[in-house]
């Protein structure tokens, strides 16, 4: 777990890296696994090498944000929520025109996200002048949606991860009123 899961993001920067500062202005953006708020506490019930993994991506941020002072590349990490892969779609055994049929099973499912969202929230904040305002943070897709305005693709803004905190850890029904 620690070779796929940190291993892999220093592999692909130190290649990355050389061919990013060759421009003025280019952006580093670590995919990650929950907020900074969220990620504070131990998660319970993955182990610890899954936790120490997902932490130590924001701990990778920083230390590039440090590593890459005074250049015009800005290190970051994006967190999507609670993502509609394809194998997490054919673990429920839906596709995507029909995702809200694993509600059935799995009601907090409500609050999942497209990959095309956290996309569009990058694409967004790529294209942002003023990225680097955001360098050695991580920021959700909700963040992203709300700071750049874009939309999942059924028109709506998830924000999976107060949704995980106020809804789901706090053991109250699935509901997407105000999450969505």
């Amino acid at each position: 777990m620690l070779r796929m899961g940190v291993d892999t993001h220093l592999i692909t920067c130190a290649a990355a890296l050389p061919l990013m500062l060759r421009g003025e202005r280019s952006l580093v953006v670590e995919m990650t696994d929950g907020t900074h708020e969220y990620n504070r506490r131990f998660r319970e019930g993955v182990g610890f090498y899954y936790d120490l993994v997902k932490a130590n991506v924001e701990r990778i941020v920083i230390g590039l944000t440090a590593e890459l002072a005074g250049t015009g590349a800005t290190a970051l990490a994006v967190t999507p929520g609670w993502l509609r892969s394809e194998a997490m779609l054919e673990n429920s055994g839906v596709t995507e025109d029909i995702w809200r049929d694993a509600l059935a099973r799995e009601p907090h499912f409500c609050i999942s996200e497209s990959p095309s969202y956290v996309g569009r929230g990058v694409a967004a904040l790529a294209a942002d002048p003023d990225a680097h305002r955001y360098a050695g943070r991580v920021l959700s897709s909700a963040e992203l949606a709300r700071t750049y305005g874009v939309t999942d693709t059924d028109g709506s803004q998830p924000d999976c991860w107060r949704y995980l905190v106020e809804i789901q850890a706090a053991g109250r029904p699935a509901t997407e009123l105000g999450y969505r």
